[in-house]
């Protein structure tokens, strides 16, 4: 089975090539193509979905919500991959960063400081989804936080079960089962 993820952006690509070794068989072939925001995501869609011809391929697309209605955003990304309807497309809410706060004891871990644990109780990271903030947030956590270095170094410690965003169960969820179904 092939995995070929369309990414707005590289921070993303760093944080799930962290831990796709942990979800995925070996025999998988996984591509990142990265973009260079969430314009040039949008138009390349469907010309890489159409000239993408290797076979048993499965294309995720994920994209930020940003400030946009979530389910307006993935109607739109999916009309984009008309051509692959089984395309899954996963929207972070609102940022990567909303991932990387639903699991404080991973962002305690990779930078350490084990006083961020605590924190995962508060009701202001209990649903990191509801956070439009996640990047401000996690640079005051940790300042000089850097988006794909910071995304490399958290990555490894994600913990699949712990992590309390919603969005990144889903995604979670749907990487588990393509690995379940392509180990078969």
């Amino acid at each position: 089975m092939n995995l070929v993820f369309m990414l707005e952006e590289p921070s993303m690509k760093h944080f799930l090539a962290g831990f796709m070794p942990r979800i995925v068989p070996e025999h998988f072939l996984v591509t990142y193509l990265v973009h260079e925001g969430k314009q040039d995501l949008e138009k390349s869609i469907p010309r890489k979905i159409r000239a993408w011809k290797t076979p048993n391929t499965c294309f995720i697309v994920i994209r930020d919500k940003d400030a946009e209605d979530p389910i307006v955003l993935k109607t739109r990304l999916k009309a984009l991959c008309a051509e692959r309807p089984e395309t899954l497309v996963r929207i972070p809410v609102h940022h990567l960063e909303s991932w990387i706060l639903g699991d404080m004891q991973a962002l305690a871990s990779a930078f350490g400081k084990p006083n961020l644990v605590a924190l995962s109780g508060n009701r202001k990271f209990r649903n990191p989804d509801a956070l439009a903030n996640a990047s401000e947030e996690i640079a005051r956590l940790i300042p000089g936080y850097q988006k794909v270095s910071g995304a490399r170094t958290v990555s490894p410690h994600i913990d699949f079960d712990r992590n309390l965003s919603r969005s990144f169960n889903l995604l979670i969820s749907d990487l588990k089962r393509l690995a379940a179904a392509g180990a078969a």
